[in-house]
Formats: C-alpha cells, structure tokens, sequence
C-alpha cells in the first residue's frame, strides 16, 4: 500500500489556485501520485476556449535524490499533455490526455473523453489518479527524496495570435505546484 508524506513546500500563480490534495504511493513497481487540483481557468482562456479554441495544459513531475554536498540530482521526470476543446456546434467538450505533446501531425497515442458539460471536463483535468512517475529501482531506500509536482497551462500550443497577445498579460496565467518529500524506507 502507500506511504505517509508529509507536505514540503507549496506556491500557486493566484490564491484560487491549489493543490489540496497530493498523496505519492510507493509500490514494488513504482512511484504513483495522486492528487487534486482547485483552480478556476483564467478569464481569457475560458473566453477562447467557448469560441473554440482548443486549451492546452501540462503536468510535470519530477522526483529529486536530496544531496547535501550538491544541488539534489534528478532521478526521475514525467509529463502529462492535456488538450481540452469545446465544439459549439455540437455542445461538446472533448479532453484528449497524452504521454507527448500534441502535434499536427497526428493525435498519436492518447486517452480521449467527450463531456456534456464545462464543469465535467474541467472536473476530469483537476483529478490524477494513480500517475505512475519513477520506477521503483530509481528510489533509494535509504535516501531522502522530493517530488514536485507542476501543472500549467501551455501557452506554447495556442495559436500564433494568442501567444503574442498572451504575453506578460496575466489573465493567461495559471500554475500550481507543490514539493513533497517521499517517507523513507522500502517498497510496500
């Protein structure tokens, strides 16, 4: 089953925006997060994303070996692309999740959800439930380890004309991150 974590350390772009909740389980097979994000889209990005254009999000998450004689070494990173998009003339939300980001020369390998409603799919992007993150052969278990975990929205997926309107306005902005420290000791 999984480890007691205790919080480390927690910033958000705006006092709307938070983690709540972030749980890290260690298994014989590997390092898996849980968590809950609490965030209101900014104004902007929700005002395109109703006229159709597609919102683009990533999550990070990065597992550091603490050192005390250097900067802690990387052992372990992972990402998450979210693509959500609204169709107006159908009424409905579509969420694509995967591993790379998206391109446009295809969808490649990913999840896809269609939703009713904006609460739906926005509700579904703020839950992670079980991301695998490291193997377990990367966790030392004498060590002291960091996780941190980053989610953003992707200003460099939209369009041309908004990123250059997007810049330095902070209605654009949104990011949550938290840093956890993983409980010493093996596997369960």
């Amino acid at each position: 089953m999984g480890c007691c974590l205790l919080p480390y350390a927690a910033a958000a772009s705006s006092p709307t925006a938070e983690v709540s909740e972030l749980r890290l389980e260690r298994t014989d097979d590997g390092l898996y997060l849980s968590t809950s994000l609490q965030f209101d889209l900014p104004e902007l990005a929700e005002d395109a994303l109703f006229k159709g254009i597609p919102m683009f999000f990533v999550a990070d998450a990065q597992v550091l070996r603490d050192r005390w004689y250097w900067s802690d070494r990387q052992i372990a990173e992972t990402s998450r692309y979210f693509r959500l998009s609204y169709q107006p003339l159908t009424r409905r939300w579509r969420l694509n999740i995967s591993p790379v980001p998206f391109t446009n020369s295809g969808l490649g390998v990913m999840l896809g959800q269609n939703f009713d409603n904006y609460a739906d799919a926005l509700s579904s992007i703020q839950r992670f439930s079980r991301w695998k993150i490291a193997e377990d052969s990367v966790i030392e278990a004498d060590a002291v380890h960091t996780v941190t975990f980053k989610f953003r929205l992707d200003m460099s997926q939209l369009p041309r004309p908004f990123q250059i309107g997007a810049v330095g306005r902070s209605g654009w902005n949104l990011l949550v991150s938290r840093s956890q420290r993983l409980a010493t000791g093996p596997a369960k």
